[in-house]
């Protein structure tokens, strides 16, 4: 079923609006899972600081310090607690390539059993609209490009994190079979590689981008070459997490389908993991030798993403350029060098 290259139109009911959120003129109460986390923070920004939350909204951010969503028990006690209307969902576990590598089963039993909690926990005290984040990496390895929403369940993903990339595309399963059952608009959104402000920036077990600033900053500090893992030759889309949280309380308010949607780039915006790793080192002033370790694997090659359905919906939306974005990012973790996560 999962394979097939159509939606089967007896179990995935394709752009369903949804009239009732329309109209919902209730409390507006926002619960943001993972509220701490890269893409939350970028959220809390947007609505506390750029003021983009509106009147009478409440927004309640969720860190692992209030409740362990791995547990039914406790993600039912904080929905009980604050009652939400309205979920946005980025609570996971996820890590960069080599962690997926090394714990794909950790990756697929924890983020099935924080997408399971999460969602019967909102559907039992009657929230009206969940968005969760998925990721491009839940799409098959072996696809045509640019790939789209219609295109997810066409083939087993890439094999060096398959435990989180189904655990995250089974979320498309969940939130339709919500729908089905209950009527419960359960969506999804996927960003490509966010970016920004309060990621995670192990070397180790960070992503591509913040692992490179890290090591960039490493590597002028200590006068030595900076060491980039592959070949550099794979390809990317990267958003500034700015302006995802921006897309995201869009998709919130404004988005009624159950269907997911891509939240990118242009597909003439990609970049190679070089082409990164230069603007990177322009970014943070780095004069010294690049080295690629091509003895580290490289990973999916790529996973152009269209996002021809957001531009549908949002023709004149403006991206940060890339490299203002990772200016204003580079100069964060400079500052915030002792307290960042790293």
């Amino acid at each position: 079923m999962f394979y097939s290259r159509q939606p089967n139109p007896d179990w995935l009911p394709v752009s369903v609006l949804m009239e009732s959120l329309r109209d919902h003129t209730g409390p507006f109460r926002v619960l943001v899972t993972g509220g701490s986390g890269l893409v939350g923070r970028a959220i809390q920004h947007v609505v506390k600081e750029e003021g983009a939350g509106k009147e009478g909204e409440e927004w309640i951010f969720l860190s692992s310090k209030d409740a362990n969503l791995m547990t039914m028990e406790e993600t039912q006690a904080a929905f009980r607690k604050h009652r939400p209307t309205h979920v946005i969902h980025l609570a996971a576990m996820v890590g960069g390539l080599f962690k997926n590598m090394r714990a794909n089963l950790d990756f697929w039993r924890n983020n099935i059993h924080i997408n399971d909690n999460v969602l019967q926990a909102a559907h039992e005290v009657g929230v009206v609209k969940v968005v969760s984040c998925l990721s491009t990496c839940i799409f098959p390895d072996k696809t045509n490009y640019p790939i789209d929403e219609t295109m997810i369940h066409n083939g087993p993903p890439h094999q060096s994190n398959f435990g989180y990339s189904y655990a995250k595309r089974m979320l498309d399963v969940h939130n339709r079979a919500y729908f089905q059952q209950y009527g419960r608009c359960y969506t999804a959104v996927i960003p490509t590689n966010v970016f920004g402000p309060h990621d995670n920036f192990s070397i180790e077990d960070g992503h591509v981008l913040p692992g490179l600033i890290h090591k960039t900053y490493s590597a002028k500090k200590e006068c030595k070459p900076l060491i980039v893992w592959g070949s550099g030759s794979p390809r990317r889309q990267f958003i500034y997490s700015l302006d995802l949280a921006r897309l995201f309380l869009w998709v919130l308010r404004e988005y009624h389908e159950v269907d997911p949607i891509i939240l990118s780039v242009g597909e003439e915006d990609e970049v190679s993991i070089k082409e990164a790793a230069e603007a990177v080192a322009q970014a943070l002033d780095f004069k010294g030798e690049v080295v690629y370790d091509t003895s580290k694997a490289d990973g999916q090659f790529k996973k152009t993403a269209s996002n021809s359905k957001l531009l549908r919906y949002l023709p004149n939306f403006t991206f940060t350029p890339f490299n203002q974005a990772l200016k204003d990012t580079c100069e964060w973790f400079v500052a915030n060098y002792d307290t960042a996560r790293k």
